[in-house]
């Protein structure tokens, strides 16, 4: 009990700063600052876009990011060849939420804090369920149907799994579904899922079909 306290007195202190120390410029943050918006549900609910990073950081303030990939990108101008960096990171709360972002940068630094901050700006809710005939459980510890997700030349396919499954997974997959709660799920991949952006662009839209019904063939495609 006294944990927790402490989480929720940590939560609150955290979204206070946030508050002090920003000035929202949209209408959306402006809601979410006088209290009018306390989720990012009601957001999807009225069609608000999500273009401050902020609103993210106050509705979700223990959103965890983990970096998938961090690649060299060179260009060639008249004065030379110009190297940056482009990366891509994955947020989410481990509860429902995630989100995938790419941020390019002279530097490593920066190019981090730009991709996690277009992350938080693509962030969305997943609809967890227990969607294999092997467990029935009626939990949230796997997707509620096979969905399909694509990107590119990326192809995925999110099959329910049992309880204790884990998540049966390329690594950039697993981290996605790990973010976003997802404990037991099995994959199918085609396509070139070397293409680190790709392969999680195709993850969360398969992620983004779990709030779809089922089609007749048992997939939401």
């Amino acid at each position: 009990m006294g944990k927790m306290k402490s989480t929720r007195r940590a939560v609150e202190e955290k979204r206070d700063e946030i508050l002090d120390a920003w000035s929202p410029r949209t209408r959306t943050g402006k809601l979410v600052q006088r209290g009018e918006i306390t989720t990012i549900g009601q957001i999807n609910e009225r069609n608000l876009p999500i273009l401050e990073p902020e609103i993210t950081n106050f509705l979700l303030p223990e959103l965890q990011a983990e970096i998938l990939d961090i690649a060299a990108v060179q260009r060639t101008t008249d004065s030379g060849r110009k190297r940056s960096f482009l990366v891509t990171v994955v947020v989410g709360n481990k509860d429902g939420y995630v989100g995938v972002g790419t941020g390019k940068s002279l530097g490593v630094r920066p190019a981090i804090q730009n991709a996690v901050k277009r992350a938080k700006l693509n962030i969305m809710h997943v609809k967890r369920g227990c969607g294999s005939w092997e467990c029935g459980c009626g939990g949230e510890h796997s997707v509620p149907f096979k969905v399909i997700g694509k990107c590119s030349s990326v192809r995925i396919t999110l099959i329910p799994a049992p309880k204790g499954a884990g998540i049966v997974a390329g690594a950039e997959a697993k981290a996605v579904l790990e973010l976003a709660g997802i404990k037991d799920v099995w994959t199918q991949t085609r396509g070139d899922t070397r293409t680190t952006f790709n392969y999680a662009r195709a993850t969360i839209d398969a992620l983004k079909k779990t709030h779809k019904l089922k089609t007749k063939g048992g997939a939401a495609q």
